[in-house]
This record gives C-alpha cells, structure tokens and sequence, in this order.
C-alpha cells in the first residue's frame, strides 16, 4: 500500500508543479482553492484504479463520496475566484515576495507545496480506505453510518453556498449579513458541511479495517482544527468584522459559531 501511496504522491506534486507555472504566469495563487477539492477527488480516482482484483463496492463508494464532494466544491469554488479575482489572503501572504521579485519561489514553497502536504494527509482517509477495500469487501452498518453522516454534510455545504451566492447576487444585501435559511442556524454552515463528509468518510474506510482508520485519523482532526481555529472561521470572521461591522457583531451574538444551534435572542 506505500507504494501505491507513493504514487499518489508523485501524481500530486506533478498536478501541482503544472498549476504552480501556471499561477507564476497569471500572478495569482487564488485559484488553488478550487484544487483543494478537486485534488482530493482525483487521489480518490487514482487509488480506486490502483485496486488489485478490481475495487470492491465499499471503496466504490468511498471513492464516490469524495469525488461527488470534491468535483463539486472545485467547480463552485474556481467560478468564484474567476467572479471576484485574486483572494486577499493569498495577496497578503505573497506581498512581500511580489515586492521582492520572488513571487515564484514563495509561490511555490509557502502555497502550492504546503498545500499539497495538507490537502495528501487530509485526504488520507479515503485513499488508504480505497486502497484496504479489495475486492470483494461489502458495504457494512459502520459504512452506511458514515454515508449518513457524509449525507448530512452534503446537504450543509451546498445548500449554505448556494445561499450564500443567491444573497450576495442581489445588490440590495451588499453590506447586510445573510441570517437565514442554515444560516441562521450557524455563521458556517459550510465549514460544518466540510466536518462532517471527512468524519463520514473517515467512519465509512474505517469499515475496511480500525488499524487504517487509526492511521489516518489524523486527516479529519487536522480538518477539524483548521476549520474552527486556524484559517478557517478566526480568518473569515476577522474579514466579516471589518466589513460588516456591528451588524455582524449582532448576528455573532445570536448564532452559533460552528455547529448548527437555534438562534439566542
């Protein structure tokens, strides 16, 4: 299985040294959020073609799930970036190195290759499920759990981003703050969506074996860390107060930050 690990690997950094030229030529970084899922959905592609005996149904499925998940996220996200243009983010980040001249070399080193190492180890959970599921291992209760809990984050990610575009697509709520629909429910129901299709991914290659899960448990933590305290809702929300003001302070106060509650009045 390193080996075939090994692989994806190499597959990655080769994807990933392409879109960097790419990004040096352009001078914007911004689109490699849209890789972030998309990267993620072809590991799960080359893992399933990599099965010996051909795959099985649970890694049909588990490859399904973070493609479905992935494909989907990377579409949404590039047309954003191709709507709005270059992310402030990455534009604070590179600063300097534009100043400097040496926007290739922190283009590559301080972005797309820290990416690649993040976006490999939370990813892990479906490759090595992939890679553990021979044929002809079935689709169990813990798989279908995790399916379920896949299910529920699915259902947050896309509905809150498609929420999200229709407000922010009418001028009249330029300046306001979207507290409806899951919205009101959470400030993120979007990173929620996120939580929750890695931890069912992770339970359902856990149904391949506990000795893999615990392996690559550290995926879905790592995810869950970064999305509720480090780049994130800290970053997002820093952004929100200085644009939005006391109207989104309002909002704070009445909506749970994270995980879906109802609103405190």
């Amino acid at each position: 299985m390193l080996g075939l690990l090994g692989v994806n690997a190499a597959i990655l950094i080769v994807l990933v040294l392409i879109l960097w030229g790419v990004s040096v030529a352009i001078k914007d970084v911004s689109f490699i959020d849209a890789f972030w899922g998309v990267g993620m959905a072809l590991l799960a592609i080359a893992s399933w073609l990599h099965v010996r005996g051909g795959p099985s149904e649970l890694a049909t499925l588990i490859m399904a799930m973070t493609v479905l998940w992935g494909f989907r996220l990377g579409i949404y996200l590039f047309f954003r970036w191709r709507r709005e243009g270059e992310d402030r983010r990455y534009r604070r980040i590179l600063k300097d190195a534009r100043e400097q001249g040496r926007f290739a070399s922190h283009a590559l080193t301080r972005v797309w290759l820290m990416q690649a190492v993040l976006l490999f180890a939370v990813s892990s959970p479906a490759q090595v499920g992939i890679l553990a599921s021979p044929h002809p291992a079935e689709i169990t209760p813990l798989a279908w759990g995790g399916f379920a809990l896949w299910c529920v984050g699915i259902f947050f990610e896309w509905v809150g981003d498609w929420q999200l575009a229709r407000f922010k697509a009418d001028p009249a709520n330029k300046g306001h703050v979207l507290d409806t629909g899951l919205w009101r429910y959470t400030r993120h129901p979007n990173y929620f969506g996120d939580f929750c299709v890695w931890w069912g991914i992770w339970l359902t290659s856990a149904a391949a074996g506990w000795e893999y899960a615990a392996a690559t448990v550290i995926g879905p933590i790592f995810l869950s860390f970064t999305l509720t305290r480090w780049s994130g809702v800290p970053l997002l929300e820093r952004g929100l107060h200085r644009s939005k003001g006391n109207k989104y302070a309002v909002y704070e106060r009445k909506t749970s930050a994270f995980f879906p509650w109802p609103p405190v009045y």
